[in-house]
């Protein structure tokens, strides 16, 4: 009796090429490795040129490829020089996530200075719009790929003290769609995602305090991954999502469905403290 040999399944991303901007840390860090664990030869983008060597020689040692370029993603010369650096690497681009962003702290609007407001559109909208400019004309001469721009929840509602934040990323949403709409009949998806919470250097940094606020806003009461906006970005790079392309994708624990109170009240009743459930005696 002969037992028939299985041959393992190729990873979803093997022998493709993708691109991270804002690959020093964070999501965009996390999201490099995920594309290397998933095949891909990876190309990480961001300012620092220490963290992002940092990045790649870790997918190094792990027996993948990767390429550091530092890169302003506000800059022309500067993200076209990037897709070329790719393409002269690796012979193509397949995929790309466009996750850089910068902007002021929270204040009011009318305490935003011009400058500050600028450079949260510059880094976020224009970094945006510079990086599928060049990510599609490389994507175009082998066939076509996909992309995933960064927005947030934040892009689609309001948040109070946030104004360049909340513009940028309402405005990288609708440069998706435009964009989706434009090569959808030319071999290449574009979609965006727009997380609430995720735990972050940013919100480690901010505290258990800040993390616990963050986690009770959602309705599943928990904050979300890094590796849970990664999977999602090389699911949506991949053959799997072939048919998807336009979707703004929230990953938000429930936020953008709806309001959840974390307790109910009957009209002309008094509202009964919370309290734990007493399990029974035994």
């Amino acid at each position: 009796m002969t037992t028939a040999s299985t041959t393992p399944a190729r990873p979803p991303l093997d022998g493709k090429v993708a691109l991270v901007a804002g690959a020093s840390r964070g999501i965009g860090a996390v999201t490099a490795r995920a594309f290397a664990q998933a095949g891909a030869a990876v190309v990480l983008a961001a300012r620092d040129r220490q963290a992002l060597d940092s990045v790649a020689e870790s997918i190094r040692t792990a027996g993948g490829q990767a390429l550091a370029v530092p890169t302003d993603v506000g800059d022309p010369a500067s993200v076209e020089q990037l897709v070329k650096q790719a393409v002269g690497a690796f012979g193509r681009l397949d995929a790309a996530f466009n996750n850089a962003t910068d902007g002021p702290g929270p204040a009011p609007l009318a305490d935003l200075e011009p400058e500050e407001f600028d450079r949260a559109i510059r880094s976020n909208i224009r970094g945006t719009f510079l990086g599928m400019k060049y990510e599609i004309q490389a994507m175009l001469r082998t066939g076509g790929g996909a992309i995933v721009n960064m927005a947030s929840v934040a892009g689609l509602q309001g948040v109070a003290n946030l104004a360049g934040y909340v513009a940028g990323k309402a405005g990288i949403i609708g440069l998706t769609k435009v964009a989706a709409l434009d090569y959808a009949d030319q071999g290449i998806r574009v979609n965006v995602l727009a997380p609430g919470p995720i735990l972050t250097h940013h919100l480690e940094a901010a505290g258990e305090e800040a993390q616990r606020l963050a986690g009770l806003s959602t309705p599943m009461r928990r904050v979300g991954r890094a590796e849970e906006v990664a999977a999602t970005v090389v699911w949506l790079c991949s053959d799997q999502a072939s048919f998807v392309t336009g979707v703004t994708l929230p990953l938000d624990g429930g936020q953008s469905a709806g309001t959840k109170p974390p307790q109910m009240y009957r009209q002309g009743q008094p509202m009964q403290p919370d309290t734990p459930d007493q399990g029974g005696s035994s």
